[in-house]
């Protein structure tokens, strides 16, 4: 008969110790979880890409609903365990349900420190710590602009740069003079801080809250030193505290943590904490590995695996912060009797420092750069002496000393976590690699989840898999578009070209796919590739698409819809602001909104109402959803205003008239200024003009949004009708050369704009592409047009947006 495993908890470290004791034992327990957020277990390092848009909910879950399904583990999702009554061996939540159990983990990680400031109930002061936090710095962006984050630390400067990103004003406010003093030394501090500065943030170093200002909502923070500074938002990110208190209540020795033994075991039998909860030798860890090294013993010990106990963990920290690398470990700050070896180029960026006591490595710094990480940690645990030699350790030594690559992976234990982010270990990339023939870093990837994260330790990653296989196996070997092929995006399409392949089915069959249905990375990928190749013979594969192209409209987080209507150069009437503002009272639109390309989003609209606003609306669809043209944002030019040149408008009108519905790898936006004043922002757009005297300057692959780039000028022409060819034959380029998902910034980073420049240098070469181009504009339809005129297509289209699709 099972055991009944019970885990309060269903955060990263918990989940991985479960998933650990499947594979050691699956048949020991019936597992039960109680978790208090209502989302499956997700990876928390990851919120910040969330802040920063650069990830949905749903990319950074772990474990989706089907794991818990599959390994019929019975999760209580948005439950709160409240009690625990030890002599009868139950958990009750604070919904009523009460679950036995034989074995009782306490996975119930730690609690923000909230800074217990005068005015901290106020309204706009939260802390940064799971989704929900998420969504009200998100919601809040919306309607404020000046953001305090309290906390020069990493949660905290994520949290200012997801600020940031959102467009708010952001002050950091720590008590040290120092950033990350815990992960970084002085210098690499300062070299963060410079970075972060440039970048957008505001720094008050040295500063101790006093209290928070305001009535009901928060208006500003006011310091001990009497100054203060204005907020629309305060952040803490001061800290965490282990969550204990359930444990305190139920008779469970707790001193900052749960306390526990090498095994992980509290003061009371059958009952184990593991995560930032759990207190082992008197260490509270904050930090994922550690806490997934510690899901491994708890794991071994329930399955009934003989292990030498938990015996504490050399702590590391490789993380990105704000785009930068930076990875400490160790003790890494000068102390009495120690060395250094340092090394700083300030052109690049880069600063390293190894710390040695008595010739052996004790602790390392490395800003800018991370490539040595893995085996400087190595290093640290080793032991290994390097007196007399110790600048071999960051310089070389032509006389070969230093340890290979291949060494050092030989050295790692095989429990060694590899990806912080996913807590994958090296035994279970071998496994990978040995019991399903994973050959590449992204079949590893697909399989395992490591490299999946950040990419930081895809170094290592890669260099495990060539002392697995050998490097001219590895070599061999290439990363194919995803996990379900080997071949390249060249190697695809041309396939697609050569073998005249129309269909997805077609090309996985034909090019052996080892998923023969595909992936959500390469179904999207290859309807596009076929529809760019074959525009007039491929069918557009529906189910292919991203839900929101879909659905034709942008789902929202509470499962209803944005509505976009074209507004060609931003240049609407007053008839169709009438028509616009009868449909939103008619559907009880509960927002309307200006959006940063000059059109009128029309927000919250229930998916059953779509079909029906867009016959009343009448309009062309503003593909504000999909990857297309969307905007092409203009000033008013010659028109109306007096520096004016050129007519900014019609050119605006007229490029996206000509360009509207036309799929491409990735969205595109596009922008016209009537003069070099550039009011209309073209310089940071996929492809911006702007006017001068006598004609048009093209620029192109520049970007804003979280990675923000200036647009390169591509060719300066003097007729309208010039702009439309350059703009033609350069957007065809980009679909034919470009890989599914790359931003036009990314792609011409790549390829090179002299190449691109080249491609489109003579006449013959540009008219070939607006041909080729032309022909696929000339196939396009309205989507809602299409929908509202056909019954089956608006049939169909209810059949995509009922319930289940939408939950999701």
């Amino acid at each position: 008969m099972k055991r009944k495993l019970v885990m309060i908890g269903n955060g990263m470290a918990g989940v991985s110790f479960v998933e650990q004791l499947l594979k050691l034992n699956p048949h020991r327990y019936d597992i039960t979880i109680i978790g208090a957020e209502p989302h499956p277990n997700y990876n928390r390092i990851m919120l910040s890409s969330v802040l920063a848009g650069d990830a949905n909910m749903q990319d950074i879950v772990l474990n989706d609903w089907d794991w818990y399904r599959d390994n019929n583990i019975l999760l209580h999702a948005g439950q709160t365990a409240a009690h625990i009554d030890t002599e009868k061996r139950t958990v009750t939540t604070d919904k009523g349900i009460a679950a036995s159990y034989d074995d009782l983990v306490f996975a119930t990680g730690s609690l923000p420190f909230m800074l217990p400031l005068p005015g901290a109930d106020k309204e706009g002061v939260i802390a940064f710590r799971d989704i929900k936090d998420c969504e009200t710095m998100i919601e809040a962006s919306k309607n404020y602009r000046k953001a305090v984050v309290i906390g020069g630390g990493l949660l905290g400067l994520e949290a200012a740069r997801g600020l940031l990103n959102l467009k708010m004003e952001v002050d950091v406010v720590h008590i040290f003079d120092n950033l990350m003093e815990r992960q970084l030394d002085r210098t690499a501090s300062k070299l963060l801080q410079a970075e972060l500065e440039r970048q957008g943030m505001n720094f008050l170093l040295e500063k101790q809250s006093d209290s928070i200002m305001g009535k009901k909502r928060v208006t500003g923070l006011k310091f001990k030193d009497g100054t203060h500074v204005d907020a629309d938002l305060v952040v803490m990110a001061v800290g965490i505290k282990p969550n204990v208190q359930l444990a305190k209540d139920s008779g469970i020795e707790v001193n900052r943590g749960i306390v526990v033994d090498d095994y992980l075991q509290t003061s009371l039998p059958n009952v184990y904490a593991v995560g930032e909860c759990a207190e082992h030798r008197g260490i509270a860890y904050g930090l994922v590995a550690p806490l997934y090294e510690q899901g491994a013993i708890l794991a071994k010990k329930l399955a009934g695996v003989d292990s030498e106990g938990y015996q504490g963990s050399v702590v590391s920290t490789k993380l990105k912060v704000s785009g930068v690398n930076v990875f400490s470990a160790g003790r890494f700050n000068d102390e009495p009797g120690t060395k250094a070896v340092r090394v700083q180029d300030d052109i690049d960026g880069i600063y390293k420092k190894v710390v040695f006591d008595q010739g052996k490595v004790i602790g390392a710094v490395l800003f800018g750069d991370t490539g040595d990480s893995s085996r400087l940690f190595s290093l640290i645990r080793s032991g290994e002496d390097f007196a007399g030699r110790e600048k071999e350790v960051l310089l070389g030594s032509s006389g070969g000393q230093m340890a290979s690559t291949g060494d050092l992976v030989a050295a790692m234990s095989g429990d060694e976590i590899v990806c912080g982010c996913n807590g994958v270990t090296k035994d279970t990339i071998l496994e990978s690699i040995t019991e399903k023939g994973c050959v590449s870093v992204g079949e590893i990837r697909a399989c395992t989840k490591a490299s999946g994260g950040c990419g930081g330790c895809k170094p290592l990653v890669e260099a495990i898999l060539t002392s697995a296989l050998g490097e001219d196996n590895v070599a061999a070997v290439k990363e194919g578009i995803c996990g379900c092929t080997t071949l390249s995006r060249d190697e695809v399409v041309d396939a697609i070209k050569r073998m005249h392949l129309t269909t997805s089915k077609e090309v996985m069959h034909v090019l052996e796919w080892a998923n023969p249905e595909g992936c959500t990375k390469c179904r999207p990928a290859l309807n596009y590739y076929l529809g760019m190749v074959y525009p007039d013979e491929h069918e557009d594969e529906l189910e292919s698409r991203i839900v929101n192209e879909r659905s034709h409209a942008n789902i929202q987080k509470d499962g209803t819809f944005s509505v976009v209507p074209r507004i060609y150069g931003g240049v609407t009437t007053p008839a169709d602001l009438k028509k616009i503002a009868t449909v939103a009272e008619k559907y009880n639109v509960p927002l309307v909104k200006i959006t940063g390309g000059q059109r009128i989003d029309l927000l919250g609209v229930k998916k059953e109402d779509l079909p029906g606003m867009w016959g009343d609306l009448d309009m062309p669809s503003g593909y504000a959803y999909g990857k297309a043209l969307r905007t092409v944002k203009t000033c008013v030019g010659s028109t109306f205003c007096r520096f004016g040149t050129q007519d900014s408008i019609k050119m605006g009108i007229d490029l996206e008239k000509k360009f509207e519905r036309l799929d491409t790898p990735h969205k595109v936006k596009l922008a016209v200024s009537g003069c070099p004043r550039n009011c209309a922002e073209a310089t940071i757009k996929d492809l911006g003009v702007v006017a001068i005297d006598g004609g048009w300057e093209i620029y192109v692959a520049g970007n804003g949004g979280t990675r923000v780039r200036a647009a390169d000028l591509l060719v300066k022409v003097k007729t309208e009708e010039e702009v439309l060819e350059w703009t033609g034959a350069y957007l065809q380029y980009y679909r034919e050369t470009a890989n599914w998902n790359e931003r036009t910034s990314e792609w011409a980073q790549r390829v090179g704009l002299d190449t691109v420049k080249k491609a489109l240098e003579s006449k013959e070469d540009r008219d070939a592409l607006c041909e080729r181009i032309d022909k696929t504009l000339g196939l396009v339809k309205d989507p809602w047009k299409q929908i509202v005129e056909n019954a089956e297509l608006s049939k169909a289209f209810d059949a995509l947006t009922a319930p289940a699709e939408a939950k999701v």
